[in-house]
């Protein structure tokens, strides 16, 4: 399935999206960066790509960590997921944060996230005063592990 999304660069250095194969689910984001920046351990900073879009009513871009970058540098969206709703206009920004003990840097052009766009259900909350059984009920974390 193939859904347009409007894009337009803020930054003639602004990398487009791209799939790293055919059946791709997330496209690569890329820094737009005028030189390279240093994460020390356990910082977090804003890096930009250069882009915003024009996602389409009904679905959000959902930005999540490259699985290369996070092993071999410790680099990863801060916010775990980012989302990016149909109506926001600004610049598409990704919190990168080192979870590393080392320092580590990203280079202008590298490919920093990846971004998923897909479609989404908007909830009615309406509220009562009971809910329905269910064998489970409140049980919470853990509580359908192994005894």
């Amino acid at each position: 399935m193939i859904t347009t999304v409007q894009i337009k660069k803020l930054d003639p250095k602004a990398t487009i999206p791209t799939y790293g194969s055919q059946y791709a689910a997330g496209a690569d984001l890329y820094a737009c960066l005028a030189e390279p920046v240093l994460l020390a351990p356990g910082e977090t900073k804003l890096i930009p790509t250069g882009l915003a879009l024009e996602i389409p009513e009904g679905y959000a871009g959902l930005i999540y960590a490259r699985s290369g970058l996070a092993s071999k540098k410790g680099l990863a969206p801060a916010n775990k997921v980012g989302v990016v709703d149909a109506d926001y206009r600004g610049e598409v920004m990704v919190a990168l944060h080192n979870h590393s003990l080392a320092a580590a840097e990203v280079e202008p052009g590298e490919r920093i996230a990846q971004m998923v766009i897909t479609p989404f259900i908007t909830a009615a909350f309406t509220e009562v005063d009971e809910l329905s059984e269910t064998v489970r009920g409140a049980g919470g974390f853990g509580s359908t592990g192994k005894k």
